[in-house]
């Protein structure tokens, strides 16, 4: 592991966890367990001095010196348990799982906001993190006096600062607030600043967590570029962080799959997403079951539970020709009624570029009220796709009360080239994805 940037090894984080006491025990009660603890942990709990509660016995016997769990009770939780693995430099690294999977926690140990329980790690240069909004900020200074602090955590010089100053402004798009103290700042204000320092100011480590979610997708794609401009260009490590499939795929070189705070896949992106998504995306038949997929929006309500990719007879396909008409089917289950519902379902391809999106309020003919359970269907028509792999996402959502559910990457399917639209990969990069029919004619004057 010689020639990383980054190398950890054997990482492991631990938390004690402290449960509450039984609230029918009342006040009086926990009051009493504080006052007479300090004499039981001295004379045992019958007040007798036996050597099992003496100290020096203790400190003799480390088994005796372990605490005994309380009323109140505790647990140690394993956040990270024997985490390895190595970086290079240049590299781009999505790191993906679960919420709770350990992914920030393996972040700001990292970025040296969290010292491991076991394990080291080793970081060859200076470290920019964006973990959180406003981390790094002093709320009371103003946006151009963070932006020399910043700089000076980093260890770079005013001379250094300076320098990289006016670009730093002009991406983050906040020069008319630079001399306001940031604690006045909307968060995505925030993001936009922090990300602009933390990109610019030359670190040979950039963290980004999935903290770019909070601004807005010009934003986000804004940052994207940055993140390649960095790796690519300039020959920098980046560690990223997010629940969008297509950014991971698009962006990284590598990714890991962290499962309950230890590596399950690490390799190539498209691999490690596959296993991570697993059948609630990759379907052989065109059915996906969405009830429980790991890619759902944390404020959304779960109503979308099935979807279904077809044909124009009806049949499941996840394999498809640019030629076919097909459709997609959603089931439903709503607690209230949809008065004025919105759906809508979008097409990505591999590289998270958006291509089409199918909504029903584009149009005039408005799907009537839904309630219970149900399904809707929309004519998709010829897709016309080049040859490759594409992702569906879906929402659904109401005019008065706003998306309701969503999910992005929802599902994969292929799209195969046949003797009508003889489109191969390298016609895919040469002309795009989209293949239309057309029709020709001369005009004589």
């Amino acid at each position: 592991m010689s020639g990383s940037i980054i190398t950890v090894e054997n990482l492991s984080k631990r938390y004690t966890i402290q449960h509450q006491l039984n609230r029918n025990e009342g006040f009086r009660h926990v009051l009493q367990e504080k006052v007479t603890a300090p004499f039981r942990a001295l004379f045992g709990k019958n007040g007798s001095n036996d050597h099992s509660a003496n100290p020096q016995s203790a400190i003799r016997n480390p088994q005796l010196a372990a605490p005994k769990q309380s009323k109140g009770g505790s647990e140690d939780f394993w956040a990270l348990k024997d985490v390895t693995f190595e970086v290079k430099q240049g590299d781009v690294v999505g790191i993906i799982g679960r919420n709770g999977a350990g992914k920030s926690t393996l972040l700001k140990i990292l970025s040296r906001i969290t010292e491991p329980t076991e394990g080291r790690v080793r970081l060859r240069g200076r470290v920019a993190s964006l973990l959180e909004v406003g981390t790094g900020f002093h709320p009371e200074l103003t946006g151009r006096e963070n932006i020399f602090l910043n700089g000076s955590i980093l260890g770079m010089s005013k001379a250094e600062i300076r320098k990289k100053f006016d670009e730093i402004v002009a991406f983050s798009e906040v020069e008319k607030f630079l001399d306001t103290p940031v604690k006045r700042y909307s968060s995505g204000m925030y993001v936009r600043l922090a990300f602009a320092v933390a990109a610019h100011l030359e670190p040979e480590i950039l963290i980004v967590d999935e903290v770019l979610a909070v601004g807005d997708a010009e934003f986000q794609k804004k940052c994207l570029g940055k993140m390649q401009d960095v790796s690519q260009k300039q020959g920098r490590t980046v560690l990223f962080v997010s629940h969008s499939m297509s950014a991971i795929s698009a962006l990284c070189n590598r990714a890991i799959l962290l499962k309950k705070g230890s590596i399950g896949v690490t390799g190539e992106p498209t691999e490690v997403v596959g296993a991570y998504l697993g059948d609630a995306c990759i379907s052989e038949n065109g059915e996906f079951d969405l009830s429980k997929h790991p890619l759902r929006s944390k404020d959304s309500s779960p109503i979308l539970k099935k979807m279904r990719l077809c044909n124009a007879d009806g049949k499941p396909r996840s394999e498809l020709f640019p030629d076919w008409v097909c459709y997609v089917e959603l089931e439903y289950e709503l607690k209230e009624p949809l008065r004025l519902p919105r759906v809508a379902i979008a097409i990505e391809n591999f590289q998270g570029a958006r291509l089409m999106t199918f909504a029903s309020y584009f149009q005039d003919k408005k799907i009537p009220e839904l309630s219970g359970q149900g399904k809707i269907r929309c004519l998709l028509g010829k897709l016309a796709l080049g040859a490759g792999r594409y992702m569906l996402s879906v929402s659904i959502g109401d005019k008065q009360q706003g998306m309701l559910d969503s999910i992005d990457n929802a599902a994969w399917f292929n799209v195969n080239w046949n003797n009508n639209f003889k489109s191969g990969e390298p016609y895919y990069q040469v002309y795009g994805p989209i293949l239309r029919d057309s029709e020709w004619e001369v005009l004589m004057k």
